[in-house]
């Protein structure tokens, strides 16, 4: 088993990152530049020869359309993965991403912001996609396609954190990051 690992990166650029703020389950479109981040990051894939077998991409445009640019540069195939889908942060969506209140709000894994999902919620429908993923007799290796909230609970599947440093964590936009099963 120990041979089983898969590669994560973040859907490109959003103008609501350009802006600073939250988008979690709101369907926000990529820029021009967001677009250009995934066909490159899909040409470097293609270029690298990483041995993956199957794109798994949240349904939220900024992420679909990351996932295409990838498939398109690399002729892997791709589908949607509804469990990769953002956390939805409730009242937090579309306010700045470094507001205080809801960093510390952030920090309260239980909490649901109104309307939204815990970080709870977030990390059971993750954590059973990567146990899927680690149980697959297929032997597939996939590429994860989706965003910074998804990366958090990956992180944490594989290393301790505390709350602070949970709620803390990100990774940029296209970023590759390779994780591998124990």
């Amino acid at each position: 088993m120990s041979n089983r690992y898969f590669y994560f990166t973040r859907h490109g650029q959003t103008i609501w990152n350009v802006e600073n703020k939250i988008c979690g389950a709101t369907d926000i479109a990529l820029t021009d530049l967001g677009h250009q981040q995934a066909i490159d990051l899909g040409s470097k894939i293609a270029q690298e020869d990483l041995g993956i077998d199957e794109i798994l991409y949240s349904p939220l445009m900024r992420a679909a359309d990351t996932a295409k640019h990838i498939s398109q540069m690399t002729g892997i195939p791709a589908r949607m993965e509804p469990r990769l889908k953002e956390q939805n942060f409730g009242k937090y969506e579309s306010t700045p991403r470094n507001g205080d209140v809801f960093r510390k709000d952030k920090e309260n894994f239980v909490c649901r912001y109104e309307g939204g999902e815990s970080m709870l919620q977030l990390c059971q429908r993750i954590y059973n996609l990567l146990d899927d993923i680690k149980n697959d007799p297929s032997g597939k290796t996939y590429l994860l396609v989706a965003h910074n909230g998804i990366s958090r609970a990956i992180e944490s599947y594989f290393r301790d954190m505390t709350n602070e440093e949970f709620a803390s964590f990100g990774i940029k936009n296209c970023e590759l990051r390779r994780y591998q099963f124990e």
